[in-house]
């Protein structure tokens, strides 16, 4: 089992086509390409036996995250990648599977929630507030959730589940 949690932001929040061309770069480097060099290296030793493969997503990848392109195209790219590992990893019976978290109580969503207050003019808690109106569960998920789902994904109670980009986000994404 192979579970690719790679991700990175660099550069200041910007337009696309502002991006600093180095930023955009190694933003795709870590975030999209990080994913596909190990899986390059994991996928030999997982021929010819049961194996999955399971990509850490993002809901940017679905629906565009503003004033960071760099990593919605990423994560966009890793849920392709996904999709087409699927495809040609079936047959060997490694199956290949993406989760997209939408908003996870981590660190990383601390620091976004007080970069949303200082851009709105607001404090943390009412920026955290808003960004909570806007998931339907009302609240923000958690780490083991997004983990939970990881482990199921890779055990054999998944074993008719790939090529898949399942969404853990409160109800945040609900399209198909």
């Amino acid at each position: 089992m192979l579970f690719n949690n790679a991700a990175a932001v660099f550069g200041a929040p910007t337009p696309l086509h502002e991006y600093v061309e180095e930023d955009w770069l190694r933003t795709l480097d870590v975030t999209l390409n990080g994913v596909v060099r190990v899986s390059q290296a994991a996928v030999p030793l997982m021929e010819g036996r049961l194996g999955a493969i399971v990509n850490v997503a993002s809901r940017a990848g679905k629906k565009p995250a503003e004033l960071n392109g760099a990593y919605s195209v990423a994560k966009a790219g890793v849920i392709m990648a996904t999709k087409v590992m699927a495809s040609e990893l079936a047959s060997q019976g490694i199956r290949v599977n993406a989760i997209c978290p939408g908003l996870i109580d981590t660190d990383l969503q601390v620091l976004n929630v007080a970069l949303k207050a200082h851009v709105m003019g607001v404090s943390e808690d009412e920026a955290r507030k808003r960004l909570l109106d806007t998931v339907p569960l009302g609240r923000m998920g958690t780490v083991e959730e997004v983990a939970d789902l990881g482990v199921y994904l890779a055990s054999s109670q998944a074993s008719y589940i790939t090529g898949q980009a399942i969404n853990v986000g409160g109800g945040l994404l609900t399209e198909l």
